[in-house]
């Protein structure tokens, strides 16, 4: 799509100006640390973001990209510039979108027995392999019904009142970590910030202690384990994302998986699958 001209605004500099800075802090990047990855000098990256200068669509596109900007923010930054938005947003259904869907269908089935998930950029479940609900199965969790077409959504099931708690050992490490994780993705997704914010907190871990002086975990990383009538299933969770996604709607996917942490957990998996 061809960009449109700058509008004719003296509020135009300033309003990129001020969302390039926004943008930079949040990925708590300095105005150095930027112009060296993008070959700006740090002078001229001051003038943008005070808006005494305003940034061709190459230099902001290059901008955007060093500091890692999804797509959907990235469309909204080109607009403040006064140029026209660069990425379509697909609808998931779109026939488009049939071969990425059926890749993605493949990948998540490859995994098995070893949960798997398709997330949207809300966090909600758009498709899941036959591992996740023989999973559910094993440790007795039947989810919550979602709400009219709402899909069920991996924040609710981890922090939310009628969610996994009950079963997750160390549940408020568990939570820190999704905390975290959903936080740094909130400043770019207002909707999941807004979702994130209406779940309850964890704040205090069983002990009395506060969540953020939990002792060091034992595992070079942090497990997800569930408590099951097969005894503790544990968790090691790793993320695939597409790699150089043009569409909106692509660029927010990731597939969540939970690898099994030891042979007994992978065992009673296999033995849960149809």
């Amino acid at each position: 799509m061809s960009p449109v001209a700058p509008a004719a605004s003296d509020t135009t500099p300033a309003r990129i100006g001020s969302l390039l800075r926004a943008l930079r802090v949040r990925r708590r990047q300095s105005q150095l640390a930027l112009a060296m990855d993008t070959g700006v000098s740090q002078r001229h990256l001051s003038c943008l973001e005070t808006g005494k200068a305003q940034p061709s669509q190459p230099m902001l596109l290059a901008l955007l990209d060093a500091l890692g900007v999804p797509l959907a923010e990235r469309n909204q930054a080109l607009m403040a510039a006064g140029f026209a938005p660069r990425y379509p947003r697909s609808d998931w259904s779109a026939q488009g979108l049939a071969p990425v869907r059926e890749a993605l269908h493949r990948l998540l089935v490859a995994h098995e027995p070893a949960p798997a998930m398709l997330l949207d950029a809300q966090w909600n479940l758009l498709e899941i392999n036959a591992a996740v609900p023989a999973l559910m199965r094993l440790i007795g969790f039947s989810p919550p019904a979602a709400e009219g077409a709402e899909p069920l959504n991996l924040l609710d099931l981890l922090l939310g009142p009628q969610g996994l708690k009950p079963w997750l050992v160390d549940a408020p490490r568990i939570a820190q970590a999704v905390r975290r994780r959903a936080g740094a993705e909130a400043p770019f997704n207002p909707a999941l910030a807004h979702r994130l914010q209406a779940l309850p907190e964890e704040t205090r871990h069983r002990s009395g202690q506060p969540s953020a002086e939990l002792s060091p975990p034992d595992s070079p990383v942090l497990l997800l384990q569930l408590r099951s009538q097969a005894g503790v299933l544990s968790f090691i969770s790793a993320t695939t994302t597409l790699g150089s996604p043009l569409d909106v709607t692509l660029d927010s996917l990731r597939i969540d998986h939970l690898l099994p942490a030891d042979s007994a957990t992978r065992t009673a998996l296999e033995h849960a699958l149809p």
